[in-house]
């Protein structure tokens, strides 16, 4: 094996046109599997294929990255960057992105390797390149670069590098490039931050974090909306959200969700700001996160109330998320006639909006709908039935005819929200209430999607997981959806097959 790969790559060497020679390796090497070409690629040097990165032909160049792709994986972190570190260097200012990416990716394994680091942190050159990429036109690139940049900065000394040496100096010079190239080098200092408390202090030191805070209340709507994504990934860690806490920055959100009203460009931002908000409630307490920034909730209800279908449907997502446990179930209760309008808006949507909307109202009335079995307090029991109640005269019916229209998200919504009334007793008192429900939900023949059939799959386990079921339903109905539960969710019947047969 090892001698046909040195031949082949002995094939290439002097020839004007290599493109059926390179060809030829490509499917060689792709027959191999990685594991056994680590053998037989260890002592062969690939200054051949390196050397013919340096064309003008496109075809001639992305063989050659199919080819080191592969090669290169088979090579060992330590013995590729003591071997082609120049070679990788000089793939970092190639003008063809995919060598760009080949040389970040193989870049990125090296930061990796406890041992095969320090040769990347005793080479500024190689980093500065790597910073450098951050501001490439091709996203690609960029993210390739984050990417390894993010890696190295999971170990101390990497960390140091980046943040305690010229490195700065020159993602600073690189983020003056433009507002795009600036917010990508923010994206990199989130995911650094976001690490460990130990790396988000680099960071704050580094003023990096503050720079990118200040902007939350720019002059420019776009940047701050871009700004809000950022914040909102920093508070997904439990560090992030105590800085962001001691910064003030909870309460400046705040603050701009009730001067958001007066501002004709809000609609830009506001959407953001809500979503931090949503995000914060849960990872932290609903109540808490309601009651100490009262603005938030009053704008999520304004929001479900408001013609704008960018609002309404991030007031959908948002309600959804604060409806999804316990807790957040509620402070939306304590609210009283307040929330009872923004469900019944809820309904309509689900019943008459656009199909995106229509989807998202149905997942979050989904989510407000669920109990867990060791949640079904009499209480809450009572409450959740009060909630489908308020959605329609005959919430069953309405449900179910949204279930049959033409659309698989519809469907497979509709039937998200009959999963999670079916672990509830007041739901299965209510479907089997429902002349015909029990055939609707046994009926293989609704949905035709996979997606579908998982839907209504999940439904009947929901059924017969509950304790109540088997009473509640009959014995009947509880042993064919048994039934159903066993032979799986892509089951056709024998005399649906014959049927299908016969149709040919």
């Amino acid at each position: 094996m090892a001698a046909s790969i040195e031949g082949l790559l002995r094939e290439i060497v002097g020839v004007e046109n290599p493109l059926e020679e390179l060809q030829s390796l490509k499917t060689a090497l792709l027959s191999i599997p990685v594991s056994a070409l680590r053998e037989s690629v260890s002592g062969q040097r690939l200054d051949v294929i390196f050397s013919l990165l340096n064309s003008n032909d496109r075809e001639q160049v992305e063989l050659c990255v199919d080819i080191l792709e592969r090669l290169l994986m088979a090579l060992s972190p330590v013995h590729l960057v003591q071997n082609y570190r120049v070679e990788l260097q000089g793939g970092l200012t190639h003008p063809n992105e995919t060598v760009k990416i080949l040389a970040l990716t193989q870049i990125g394994r090296v930061v990796e390797h406890p041992d095969a680091v320090t040769e990347i942190l005793n080479n500024n050159e190689v980093l500065q390149a790597v910073i450098h990429c951050i501001g490439e036109e091709k996203m690609a690139v960029a993210k390739q670069a984050i990417q390894c940049l993010s890696k190295l900065s999971h170990s101390k000394p990497g960390l140091d590098k980046l943040f305690q040496s010229d490195l700065l100096q020159v993602m600073k010079d690189v983020m003056a490039t433009s507002d795009i190239i600036r917010y990508r080098i923010y994206e990199l200092v989130v995911e650094i931050s976001s690490f460990s408390p130990i790396s988000l202090g680099y960071c704050a030191n580094s003023s990096l974090i503050s720079q990118l805070l200040s902007e939350l209340t720019g002059d420019d709507v776009l940047v701050r909306a871009t700004a809000i994504e950022m914040v909102t990934t920093l508070a997904h860690s439990q560090h992030g959200r105590q800085y962001l806490a001691q910064q003030g920055i909870m309460d400046k959100i705040s603050n701009m969700i009730r001067g958001a009203e007066t501002d004709p460009f809000a609609s830009l931002y506001l959407p953001g700001l809500v979503k931090f908000f949503g995000n914060l409630t849960i990872m932290d307490s609903p109540q808490q996160v309601c009651e100490t920034y009262p603005a938030f909730q009053k704008k999520v209800f304004e929001m479900a109330l408001d013609p704008d279908p960018v609002m309404i449907g991030v007031a959908l997502d948002t309600l959804g998320l604060l409806g999804s446990n316990v807790e957040g179930k509620q402070v939306l209760e304590k609210t009283g006639e307040n929330f009872k309008t923004v469900l019944l808006r809820m309904s309509q949507v689900a019943s008459s909006g656009s199909t995106g909307l229509r989807v998202r109202s149905l997942d979050a009335i989904s989510q407000l709908l669920s109990l867990q079995p060791e949640q079904q307090t009499e209480d809450l029991l009572a409450l959740t039935e009060s909630w489908f109640h308020l959605l329609s005269n005959q919430p069953i019916d309405m449900i179910r005819n949204i279930s049959t229209q033409p659309f698989p998200e519809l469907h497979c919504g509709a039937l998200r929200i009959f999963s999670a009334i079916a672990t509830q007793p007041w739901g299965q008192k209510l479907m089997i209430g429902t002349p015909g429900f029990m055939e609707f939900v046994l009926d293989r023949s609704t949905g035709q999607t996979k997606e579908a059939k998982d839907a209504k799959f999940e439904l009947v386990g929901s059924l017969v997981s509950s304790s109540t079921a088997a009473e509640i339903l009959g014995s009947q109905h509880y042993i064919r959806l048994k039934t159903y539960l066993r032979e799986g969710p892509y089951y056709i019947s024998s005399v649906a097959l014959v049927g299908t047969e016969g149709a040919d």
